[in-house]
């Protein structure tokens, strides 16, 4: 046996699923890199598997026979919903799976291949969450460099402001692979235009925080290696800037990328349901300075 399939052995392993939190939003995304039938359903256990995987977000997800096989698994290993919409012509998507409470699909805010951008209010806890998906297209072949991607950019760019009214008085999290990187990323990567660093820019814009960035502010992580071996930080979680001080914890993950379950690395992240101390216009507590 290889020692990457000894290791897989360990993660994926026969366990029953974690149980939901009730306390906390514990979100996972995976990026499924259009996977075949059988490493889709190889990548549904090993998710299923993870404590921090209440909602798990992946992205680039096929839709044909790999896509079809990735939600039928996520039903039969406890999720109880599943948001997955196919899209009219072939093309990758993005899937919502949830294993907490009550789950209500909304219409994506995204206009331009919707498919690529699902939303979702969910119950966390007897809290609600809004949660939108993103998978931002690469920059296509030659003949069409960067013409999907420009459109979708533009789309979500559009939508983002839309979001405190399709979710109203809650944690808005955003989730998934941009396939840009933010300005002073380490190593600088001179591939991205300023049209590309604006898009990350937009998200600011529009209130949320990059809930990574938030808790690690000089912190240097990669979610996708070149060929060359240099990282970039793909992937992407943020927070409605509000409730980022209910951010508890939220980190990139190598494992099932070593083993070769996926080219990115992991995501999670830790959100309270409760508002912190201080924070959200609370009162500092008694005797506070």
């Amino acid at each position: 046996m290889s020692p990457a399939s000894k290791q897989l052995s360990l993660l994926a392993t026969d366990e029953p699923a974690p149980r939901s939190a009730a306390d906390a939003v514990r979100l996972l995304l995976f990026n499924a890199q259009h996977a075949s039938p059988d490493r889709s359903r190889r990548q549904v256990a090993w998710v299923a598997g993870q404590e921090g995987a209440d909602i798990a977000v992946f992205t680039e997800v096929s839709s044909t026979q790999g896509g079809d096989a990735l939600v039928a698994a996520l039903a039969e290993c406890g999720y109880a919903t599943v948001v997955a919409p196919q899209p009219s012509a072939p093309d990758y998507r993005t899937v919502i799976a949830c294993r907490t409470g009550e789950v209500q699909p909304v219409p994506s805010p995204v206009t331009v291949t919707p498919h690529r951008a699902p939303a979702a209010r969910v119950t966390v806890g007897g809290r609600d969450i809004g949660v939108l998906g993103l998978y931002v297209p690469s920059r296509g072949p030659k003949e069409q460099r960067n013409v999907a991607k420009r459109a979708f950019q533009e789309s979500v760019t559009e939508s983002l402001r839309r979001l405190p009214a399709a979710f109203p008085d809650m944690p808005v999290i955003v989730a998934g692979d941009l396939n840009v990187i933010e300005r002073g990323h380490q190593p600088p990567h001179k591939v991205f235009g300023a049209w590309e660093y604006a898009f990350y820019d937009s998200f600011r814009a529009a209130g949320l925080t990059d809930a990574f960035r938030h808790l690690h502010p000089d912190g240097i992580a990669h979610s996708w290696f070149g060929r060359s071996g240099n990282g970039f930080r793909f992937d992407h979680l943020f927070v409605s800037t509000p409730h980022v001080d209910r951010v508890l914890a939220c980190d990139y993950h190598q494992e099932a990328r070593e083993v070769g379950l996926s080219d990115h690395a992991v995501m999670t992240l830790r959100l309270s349901l409760s508002p912190t101390a201080g924070g959200e216009g609370e009162a500092p507590a008694s005797g506070a300075g």
